[in-house]
């Protein structure tokens, strides 16, 4: 019967079909990529034309390539996710979007974000470039390697972390970029220790976490947590190249590693499997990202 058959779509051809190829794209992890914005908000430029405009490109570059990677993951991954209790649910999994469809999508989108790279310059076209070609590799690949499981996501979220300022020729500090790789390592391994205690390893939705044991992974998040923020203090206390460090910038390492400890706490919680979730669904984490914010942009501004 065609009920049965994982690929049909239910209902309305049209309109199930595009809702369940925009929910396969993920929008609740576009927020992943306002992290774009971090070198051109540290430097106070986000209010300059000749910034706003190349950094939104980036952006949007980002939005597209990461829902393309999403869509091509998860036809990939298509078996495993209909066995996992929460990844069974998602589009490809429940059979509301075919398989050949989400990877029609997924190059369709990966082609346009390299577009729009390449609309900004060369420099941000070989960041958008670098992200496809390992997360094509991940898919392909390395998500069966342990280790190289974590680093390869951690790395995405580094690529984002520096695409602004890549996209407006901006000079990104040596303590930042060390901030934004321990910062990814931090909430990737965060995930994979969240899955660990999930049972995910039991449940087979992820191969490698047979080979991490939870006290790994919890080694793995003490050192890069105290990575994060060491680096982030030096950061604060220098700033960059010709800038006076700022008395607000200071004061915005307490809630800085406040919620580093917040997010471990949560993590030890057993919460995590969805970072974004995670950094958006807790009031506490909420307000100490709100007075840190405030601090960092009155430290730019002075």
């Amino acid at each position: 019967m065609s009920a049965s058959r994982p690929d049909t779509v239910a209902g309305p051809a049209g309109s199930s079909l595009s809702f369940a190829l925009l929910s396969a794209c993920r929008p609740k992890q576009w927020t992943k990529n306002l992290l774009v914005l971090a070198v051109p908000a540290a430097a106070g430029a986000l209010d300059q034309i000749d910034v706003l405009g190349p950094t939104a490109l980036a952006l949007l570059a980002f939005t597209l390539v990461a829902s393309g990677t999403y869509l091509l993951n998860d036809a990939a991954d298509v078996e495993a996710d209909r066995v996992h209790p929460v990844k069974r649910h998602r589009p490809i999994a429940a059979g509301t979007l075919p398989v050949r469809v989400a990877v029609g999508g997924g190059v369709v989108l990966l082609l346009l974000g390299l577009g729009v790279a390449l609309a900004a310059n060369a420099a941000l076209f070989g960041v958008i470039a670098t992200y496809v070609l390992l997360t094509a590799s991940y898919t392909r690949w390395l998500k069966h390697e342990p280790v190289f499981d974590i680093a390869i996501v951690a790395t995405g979220f580094f690529l984002r972390a520096v695409a602004g300022g890549v996209a407006s020729d901006l000079f990104i500090s040596r303590w930042f970029l060390i901030v934004a790789a321990g910062g990814s390592l931090f909430l990737i391994a965060g995930k994979r220790y969240a899955e660990k205690v999930a049972g995910g390893d039991e449940l087979g939705s992820r191969a490698t976490l047979r080979h991490y044991s939870a006290d790994y992974l919890r080694g793995v998040l003490s050192t890069a947590a105290g990575i994060t923020v060491v680096a982030y203090c030096l950061w604060a206390f220098e700033r960059g190249v010709n800038i006076e460090p700022s008395g607000y910038t200071g004061m915005s390492t307490v809630p800085f590693v406040l919620g580093i400890m917040r997010y471990g706490l949560l993590l030890d919680q057993g919460h995590g499997e969805e970072p974004e979730e995670v950094l958006l669904g807790d009031r506490v984490l909420l307000i100490l990202g709100a007075v840190w914010l405030a601090l960092l942009v009155l430290g730019v501004a002075t």
